[in-house]
């Protein structure tokens, strides 16, 4: 996501739990309703909440409950957390447009963010400190991520992102 023009700051963390200042140890015991998380700031001038939704659809699996890659248990949920309630009817909008590619039901969790603690420094950058390192998102979407960018009004409105 931070590679994405208009993406200003991007935060590993965890969210929607019940204890304060988790661990990623504790988070994967699965006792405290914690999910993974990225928490992302943008410029709505110059990327908007849809396309950052669609842009995040293709790097999960919004069929699977609780398992992303080969990563499981309740922290790998797919989730959309929201700070401003106008944004509510963007994301439930857009996540209904994004159903009809699916020959599933989503799962996705769309919820108001309750809190939200930082991950440990070594999970911030993570690849960028380990190339190569695991990470279930296929390599080719982080070259789409570099190269997406909104198409300015009345061009269309996105960019295809399927190239």
């Amino acid at each position: 996501m931070k590679q994405i023009e208009g993406v200003e700051a991007t935060q590993v963390g965890y969210v929607n739990g019940n204890i304060a200042n988790p661990t990623y140890q504790q988070v994967c015991t699965g006792t405290t309703d914690f999910a993974e998380t990225v928490k992302v700031q943008y410029d709505a001038d110059k990327v908007d909440l849809p396309f950052l939704i669609d842009l995040y659809f293709k790097t999960i699996d919004p069929t699977n409950l609780n398992k992303q890659g080969g990563d499981r248990g309740t922290q790998y949920r797919t989730d959309i957390y929201y700070t401003d309630t106008a944004d509510l009817p963007v994301v439930r909008e857009t996540v209904d447009r994004l159903a009809a590619n699916y020959s599933r039901p989503l799962v996705v969790e769309i919820e108001p963010l309750k809190n939200f603690y930082p991950a440990e420094d070594y999970h911030q950058d993570y690849l960028d400190k380990n190339p190569g390192g695991y990470c279930h998102i296929n390599p080719a979407l982080f070259d789409l991520a570099r190269k997406a960018k909104m198409k300015k009004e009345g061009d269309g409105e996105y960019l295809n992102l399927e190239k």
